[in-house]
């Protein structure tokens, strides 16, 4: 029995112990009734919303959600265009757990009827792409999940796999999903910060100058590392606003492009209609085996002999958006070369490291020593006197260009000091190339 919004505002006064409650109402969610929710109104003036999950599968992701929501540190937040939830408090109701967070204001808009042209349809691109650009150490500091694309391919082949033994699944689907799962172009993205499936429903808008923008995000539960496309599927609902939402979601993202996207989100857009039939044959519904089954045979009859993957190169949209973010080339007076990175697997760094020690067992060598490139490209270095790399100290260590050597004659040293700027800044450009390839 689904619990009154006087029950839920209880919660709130043993969630946030010192503030009242002066007023409640019911919320109405896009949750098909998976938890009772409530907004409700505190003596401080704030609005809070407190959601309690219906079913074990509303448990497991109101979990997930909360979670996700303490990795949005604020720092994390001000990378961000709009708003995401606050974690205001928890605390247990008749065996669940109650969540209370903050309430953003707002509507939503149903991706059918996303319109075309500037206005929600650039917002909600720009917005996806600020989330894809998050660094990817807001995810692992908190131990959220993080695929790379060979488990994401290795998950979509066991869903094709799952589907096809319900026997119901149209030859002609599980055939098409088999191509593109075989094409390796398909796989060759860049892991990112997803939602593992946000849709259109889950952003809030607000008009600002008599256009929509996106203002808020809801619905945090998926937060992983993860295929970007996984984002993008939902704009095979969107017919009217797709190519709009895409182009801006290029435009406004800082990473390489990447011209499969499209057509891993309409995969993932048509492998839903698989999970809801595995979800029907597994949970013994009759009812949704035969829902799911008209959707794939409607679907399989769409795409009849039509592959996923064309042989379409890089969008020329896709391609000068690249280069319009390509940064100009840096003032010779000043020249960073630290590392710019917000992450580094220590165990990969680590067998670099003994790879190379094994190259030279006896740490010996001469400074013209200390780099090398093999044919390969894999780089091994050492430092130049000897000793064993600490791996903390050369994670993002600034990169150390070669001295002068001591004793050398003084005249020497001061035309080296005072040599052309230009070919300084060159050994620095040369260094810091180096430097990259090894990581």
């Amino acid at each position: 029995m689904a619990r009154s919004p006087l029950t839920l505002a209880a919660s709130v006064s043993a969630a946030l112990p010192r503030v009242g409650v002066v007023g409640v109402a019911a919320l109405t969610e896009n949750a098909a009734g998976r938890y009772d929710s409530a907004v409700v109104e505190l003596d401080d003036g704030r609005r809070v919303v407190v959601r309690v999950p219906a079913d074990a599968s509303a448990a497991t992701e109101l979990a997930a959600e909360a979670r996700a929501l303490r990795a949005l540190t604020p720092g994390v937040r001000s990378l961000l265009p709009f708003r995401a939830p606050e974690l205001l408090g928890e605390t247990g109701l008749g065996g669940e757990r109650a969540v209370v967070v903050d309430h953003l204001p707002g509507y939503r808009v149903d991706p059918a009827h996303l319109p075309a042209g500037r206005g929600a349809a650039t917002s909600l691109g720009a917005a996806l792409a600020a989330l894809h650009s998050l660094p990817l150490s807001v995810v692992r500091t908190e131990g959220l999940p993080v695929r790379t694309p060979s488990q994401v391919r290795d998950d979509v082949e066991r869903l094709i796999g799952r589907a096809e033994a319900t026997r119901v699944l149209p030859p002609v689907l599980a055939d098409r999903w088999r191509r593109a799962l075989r094409s390796d172009a398909l796989w060759h993205f860049e892991s990112a910060v997803v939602l593992g499936g946000a849709g259109a429903a889950s952003f809030l808008f607000e008009d600002d100058d008599d256009a929509p923008t996106v203002t808020g995000l809801l619905e945090w539960h998926g937060l992983s590392v993860g295929d970007p496309a996984t984002d993008l599927q939902w704009l095979a609902s969107a017919p009217n606003a797709a190519d709009d939402v895409y182009t801006s979601y290029v435009a406004h993202s800082d990473r390489a492009p990447d011209g499969r996207a499209r057509e891993r989100a309409r995969l993932y857009a048509e492998l839903e209609f698989a999970k809801w039939l595995i979800h029907g044959h597994e949970s013994g519904d009759a009812g949704v085996v035969d829902d799911a089954t008209a959707l794939l045979t409607s679907l399989a009859a769409g795409v009849a002999d039509d592959d996923l993957v064309t042989d379409a190169a890089l969008d020329v949209d896709e391609a000068i958006a690249l280069l319009e973010r390509m940064p100009g080339a840096p003032a010779t007076a000043s020249v960073d070369t630290s590392m710019q990175t917000d992450a580094y697997d220590p165990e990969e760094l680590s067998q670099w490291l003994r790879d190379a020690e094994d190259a030279d067992p006896s740490g010996a060598g001469s400074d013209d020593d200390a780099f090398t490139l093999d044919a390969d490209q894999t780089a091994t270095s050492s430092p130049a006197d000897g000793r064993a790399w600490d791996v903390d100290d050369v994670s993002t260590a600034p990169i150390d260009l070669p001295k002068a050597d001591d004793d050398a004659p003084a005249t020497a040293k001061n035309d080296d000091r005072d040599g052309d700027a230009a070919a300084d800044a060159e050994r620095a450009s040369d260094a810091a190339l180096r430097r990259w390839l090894t990581d």
